[in-house]
């Protein structure tokens, strides 16, 4: 049979297939072959009864990751305050490029907007625009959490694997809440449940949210480190990789280059400065990152 891992715990992997949730464990072959299923993995597994059977083979993945271990992950909504923790484009722009970097669709949803005047909501919606121009869903609404704009990230939600990612404080969870009220107790629970150092029992698990799945453990973090090629770094910019073919050298760096697409752009205003300074900044922390040697054990 084949199925979806919707839920692991403690050694047992609970499969999705034609309606009935089957729980299952991993073959001997797969510790010897360091193989660890994820929630979220396509698997062909056998069982004779829901309560018992056997994974027998992990089908290709398209993506993984390891915080939350989770595979197959469509998008990633990115939760974003516009205050308390303050806005930073830097940080937006690093979840957005880790997203990339993992094959992930990004989605941003602004939080908090009802601690921001007027004049401050009308800033975030030129910011906003210029999201919206490179391709990415931005959900901005005056007060936050209206109807229309949960409206649309359900629309967003339906029929994909979803993980939240975020600043503590940016509203995760009171998000999750509004889209789904009926998870605030296990909300609650989960968070406790994987309260790092207390407890050794890990729960994964991928929940039924708008009529699509979203992964229990916000806090998606492979952001904090970059280790690619500098030279590398221009592709997870869809708007410069859209522009890249029209840079006199091929391989542009868009630094110093002359004939750059992306800088005349960037002067032209139709790509966001904010965005072009992160990109300098990354590219001059990966020049001077040193390599990572792994021992052979």
């Amino acid at each position: 049979m084949e199925g979806q891992i919707r839920q692991s715990l403690s050694g047992f992997y609970d499969v999705f297939s034609d309606g009935t949730l089957y729980r299952t464990r991993a073959r001997g072959n797969f510790r010897k072959k360091r193989i660890t299923p994820l929630v979220g993995d396509r698997v062909e597994f056998e069982s004779e009864t829901p309560k018992e059977g056997y994974i027998l083979k992990i089908l290709p993945r398209h993506n993984a990751l390891t915080r939350p271990p989770v595979a197959n992950v469509d998008q990633g909504i990115v939760v974003t305050a516009v205050k308390a923790p303050d806005f930073s484009t830097n940080l937006l722009d690093r979840q957005l490029i880790a997203l990339e970097i993992s094959q992930i669709a990004p989605v941003i949803y602004f939080t908090k907007t009802d601690l921001i005047t007027p004049a401050e909501i009308a800033k975030f919606e030129t910011l906003a625009a210029g999201y919206r121009e490179i391709g990415y869903p931005v959900i901005l609404t005056a007060q936050p959490f209206e109807q229309t704009g949960l409206a649309q990230l359900r629309e967003l939600l339906k029929d994909r694997v979803s993980v939240i990612m975020g600043q503590t404080g940016a509203g995760k969870s009171t998000l999750l809440n509004h889209i789904a009220p009926d998870l605030k107790l296990a909300t609650g629970e989960i968070s406790t449940a994987l309260n790092r150092g207390r407890h050794t029992t890990r729960k994964v698990s991928l929940m039924p949210v708008a009529g699509g799945l979203v992964a229990d453990t916000p806090g998606f973090s492979s952001y904090d480190t970059l280790t690619l090629d500098y030279r590398e770094l221009g592709q997870y910019f869809p708007e410069f990789a859209a522009l890249a073919p029209q840079c006199r050298f091929r391989g542009c760096v868009h630094i110093n280059e002359p004939n750059c697409a992306v800088k005349a752009a960037v002067d032209a205003g139709t790509v966001l400065q904010s965005r072009y300074a992160t990109y300098l900044q990354l590219v001059t922390l990966l020049k001077n990152q040193k390599p990572v040697y792994h021992k052979k054990k």
